[in-house]
């Protein structure tokens, strides 16, 4: 725990059992708590650099998306990003590039657990299938889906989560049960947020087809393939959540 900082670009907010707010600081490495309550009682805790999608699963750990994993060289774009926005220009063209440009392993992005208490439930979570992670999503069983905001490759990642019970055996917490390049399909770009229904589909939003279209200047042709093309859903994938999709998962019967 560290003395509370401001808010460095909030980016995604999750709420867990004992009603405490958690929120990620995208150009940062912490992420924020507070009681719903009182929210003058803010502390941080330290996770991956650049932090996104977050999670609350059925034990109260928070699960957290690090865009930049533990590189070094990432502060360096982090840094400038910040000052961008200080200036006041726009610092998205700047992370976006460096997004694309990472590859899985430390340098391409990890998966954060936090216990409740705020304490690092294991080590960082690099590679298999997580390439830039952006957004996470809790299942009935526990399991914990990420979606990569990296093109190529286009993938979403499956990892075992604390009721390990549920996983393939020998697993602990935090190990892929997808393949090692992550679940793939056809019209997959570039992802952002990542859901899971009451039927147990996994479905998965494309943010960008091509992010040139949108931040450089390319051929007149591909001028209109900057957005994205629309949801994929993985059919029957997960364990079935009830809804609403407030706070922790809640298993469907």
């Amino acid at each position: 725990m560290e003395p509370c900082k401001s808010f460095v670009a909030p980016f995604h907010l999750a709420i867990d059992q004992q009603d405490r707010i958690w929120v990620s600081n995208f150009i940062s490495d912490w992420v924020t708590r507070f009681p719903a309550s009182d929210p003058s009682k803010a502390e941080t805790f330290k996770v991956g650099i650049s932090p996104g999608g977050t999670a609350v699963d059925g034990q109260g750990n928070l699960w957290v998306a690090s865009h930049f994993g533990s590189r070094e060289l990432a502060w360096l774009t982090v840094g400038r990003a910040a000052l961008l926005a200080l200036r006041g220009d726009n610092p998205d063209p700047l992370l976006v590039r460096e997004m694309v440009a990472v590859r899985p392993g430390p340098d391409g992005g990890a998966v954060v657990v936090l216990r409740p208490d705020g304490t690092w439930a294991r080590p960082p979570v690099y590679g298999n299938g997580i390439v830039v992670p952006w957004a996470i999503a809790i299942d009935g069983n526990d399991r914990v889906w990420v979606s990569n905001f990296s093109n190529p490759p286009d993938s979403i990642a499956g990892l075992c989560g604390y009721r390990i019970e549920t996983c393939p055996p020998g697993m602990k917490m935090g190990d892929p049960i997808s393949p090692p390049g992550g679940f793939v399909g056809g019209g997959m770009h570039m992802h952002v947020d990542i859901a899971i229904d009451p039927a147990g589909d996994v479905w998965v939003g494309n943010n960008w087809q091509m992010y040139q279209a949108a931040l450089e200047h390319v051929d007149e042709a591909q001028t209109t393939l900057g957005g994205g093309q629309g949801l994929v859903a993985f059919y029957g994938m997960a364990k079935p959540v009830r809804t609403p999709l407030i706070g922790p998962p809640r298993k469907s019967e």
